[in-house]
């Protein structure tokens, strides 16, 4: 495909200061060891995986990105999966280093790898340290062994434990998930569990609720009837002790599933819900950019011998569609109000280059705080606790 026009800014989608929410580039690892029944995400189980021709293609992906956003300053590198911890450290450098060659690195850059607690993969943490990597998001999602093995996770809660302690040890910055509501999990067994987590004194946990995704092996078993789910009252009911739970430790939400102390929010994160423009690299991976003045959204291959072959020739994407202001605006806020933080009128102005009242009629807006779902003070827009708990009907009605 032709690539897009270069971008001829040199600032994050046009927003600077305190309005900027930073430019990310995400990383995709697609492979792993076994597929949990859960996932959906874009992974894949390969008998072996070439890492020098894997290294190469990231590496000429850099390139290409790079020349398409001269100049623009990168404020995090997360790298995902799949299990992107069995890449080799060598790999994760070498594309750590090829973006610092190409583009300005923020001083306080922050760079992500997510790694699963098993006792090998704890083992590399520290070449991953070595290669550049400053924060690490540990899949830890239970603390006990028969949910553990009811997720299908490849570890022990003991080598949970170990890894997070190893982690923690080595990075000054940890996070890790916990999946609650289990089939068969009460608030009692949540509270003690949460508990035991916040027990290692984590600075960040990311908390999401159980759910049953079209083409996994547990929509199999649920489709059945072999698999049944807490009920809507008692996931919002375990919703609710969550944010109790983690707010009197210190870890309030600042996302809808994500807690942290102050100061350690998600950097990366933060740029997607704040709707800034990231990178994606990798199959599957998706970007937003905003290029000559035009936003785009991108989508790469899926399929990873197919984009490795694309990256080889040039350009892993498949996908650029070009977003106008009604789509970004609605995009915009089904991002920015997950967060606690909510959205500045200002930030939506500059970001979308009109203001929220020409796409949200404001009587819309009135009705919706006046039924407790919404707030608006000093120009920002923040879904209250009881709409961020029916996040999705909330933006159905905001964006009619």
């Amino acid at each position: 495909m032709a690539a897009p026009e270069p971008a001829t800014a040199v600032t994050n989608g046009g927003l600077t200061g305190p309005l900027s929410p930073g430019f990310a580039i995400y990383v995709h690892w697609p492979f792993c060891l076994s597929k949990c029944p859960y996932c959906d995400f874009n992974s894949h189980v390969r008998d072996g995986v070439d890492h020098a021709r894997w290294r190469a293609a990231l590496l000429a992906e850099v390139d290409r990105v790079a020349a398409l956003v001269p100049g623009r300053m990168v404020t995090s590198i997360f790298f995902g999966g799949g299990t992107p911890s069995l890449m080799e450290p060598a790999t994760v450098a070498a594309v750590i280093d090829q973006v610092a060659r190409r583009l300005p690195m923020a001083a306080d850059v922050e760079i992500t790898l997510e790694a699963n607690p098993t006792s090998v993969e704890a083992a590399r943490l520290d070449g991953f340290r070595t290669a550049g990597v400053n924060r690490v998001s540990l899949g830890v999602q239970a603390l006990d062994g028969p949910s553990l093995k009811f997720l299908g996770r490849g570890h022990s809660a003991d080598e949970a434990l170990a890894a997070v302690a190893i982690a923690r040890a080595r990075f000054p910055r940890v996070s890790f998930d916990l999946i609650y509501a289990r089939p068969g999990q009460g608030l009692a067994d949540w509270r003690a569990e949460l508990g035991r987590a916040l027990a290692l004194g984590p600075d960040h946990l990311s908390l999401y609720q159980l759910t049953i995704e079209q083409g996994t092996a547990f929509w199999g078993a649920w489709s059945r009837g072999a698999l049944v789910m807490p009920s809507e009252d008692l996931q919002a009911d375990l919703f609710d002790l969550t944010t109790e739970v983690t707010t009197a430790a210190g870890l309030p939400a600042y996302e809808v599933s994500n807690h942290a102390r102050p100061g350690f929010e998600s950097r990366h994160n933060l740029t997607y819900w704040r709707y800034g423009d990231y990178a994606g690299l990798g199959p599957g991976a998706h970007g937003r950019l905003t290029l000559g003045g035009h936003a785009s959204a991108l989508e790469a291959e899926r399929k990873p011998e197919a984009w490795l072959t694309a990256a080889e020739a040039g350009d892993g994407t498949v996908l650029s569609t070009p977003l106008d202001p009604a789509t970004r605006a609605a995009e915009l806020l089904m991002m920015g109000l997950r967060l606690s933080e909510g959205v500045p009128l200002a930030r939506f102005a500059a970001t979308i280059g009109a203001p929220l009242a020409d796409f949200v009629p404001t009587a819309r807006i009135d009705q919706l705080v006046s039924e407790g779902f919404l707030t608006l003070a000093e120009d920002v827009l923040v879904a209250t606790p009881p709409g961020r708990l029916m996040l999705n009907a909330l933006l159905g009605r905001l964006l009619g």
